[in-house]
Formats: structure tokens, C-alpha cells, sequence
């Protein structure tokens, strides 16, 4: 026979009762000791989380310092490389023109010419015979008006 039932097979509640009684307690109990466990534990595993963000982040910032680094290093070499290479011109056409005073009246020539500026050059001889350079700047200044 069972325990859930009397003599005569009826259903017997107490019994029924009981069990789900201790089954509930059981539960409010394991959840009781349970819970507290479960939130050191995730907390636990939210801050490894944390930890690895921040290494990572670390990783990311260390890696973009070494590129900016390695890039500046790289300009900088290519900035002396530039330099060299004006200055291996400027020999080239210094020695050319036999003199800094014709290269600068060469250099003021070619980039009058590239600015739009008539190319047509017209020398006034002078006592030290050094063109006037100075003659163009004064054209596009409006006149000034008349005083009274």
C-alpha cells in the first residue's frame, strides 16, 4: 500500500502536503546559501573580465605608441633625405651660376615666372649693375588721393 493512501485507497493530504513543505524549504534553504555564493562568483568573474579589458586596452595603446613612434622616425628620415637632396641642388645651381648673388637673382626670377607674373624681364642698369627687383611691387597699390 501506499503512503498517500488510507485503507480504503482515498488520497491522504497530509502527506502530500508535508513533502511539498520540505521540498520548499529545501529550496528557500539551498537558495538561502546558494545565492550569496552566486553573486561572490560572478562578481569574481566580472572582474577577471575587467582585468582583461584593461590589459588589452593597455596592449592597444602600447602598440599605436610604437606605430607613431616608427612613423615619426620614418618622416624625420625622410625629411633629412629631402634636404640633403635641396641642398645637392642648391650646390648644383650655385655652382652653375658661379655665385649666391646670381643664384638668389635666379631663384627671384624663376618664381616671379611662376606666379603668374610677366615673364618678361627688363634689366635697368644701376652702379652696382644688380637689376631693381622691386620695381613690379608698387603697380597694383591704388594711388593716393588727392589732400587739399
Amino acid at each position: 500500500m501506499s503512503r498517500y493512501l488510507d485503507k480504503d485507497g482515498d488520497p491522504i493530504l497530509w502527506p502530500i502536503i508535508r513533502d511539498v513543505l520540505m521540498i520548499l524549504i529545501a529550496l528557500v534553504v539551498l537558495m538561502m546559501w546558494g545565492c550569496p555564493n552566486y553573486h561572490v562568483w560572478q562578481q569574481g568573474l566580472v572582474g577577471q573580465a575587467e582585468l582583461r579589458r584593461a590589459e588589452q586596452n593597455r596592449q592597444i595603446a602600447v602598440q599605436e605608441a610604437t606605430a607613431k613612434k616608427e612613423a615619426a622616425v620614418m618622416l624625420a628620415g625622410a625629411e633629412v633625405e629631402r634636404a640633403r637632396g635641396v641642398a645637392e641642388a642648391n650646390k648644383i645651381i650655385a655652382n652653375g651660376l658661379k655665385g649666391h648673388d646670381e643664384y638668389l637673382r635666379y631663384l627671384w626670377i624663376t618664381e616671379k615666372a611662376g606666379q603668374g607674373v610677366s615673364r618678361e624681364v627688363i634689366y635697368v642698369p644701376t652702379e652696382a649693375n644688380i637689376p631693381i627687383m622691386e620695381a613690379g611691387r608698387l603697380k597694383d597699390q591704388q594711388p593716393m588721393p588727392e589732400q587739399k
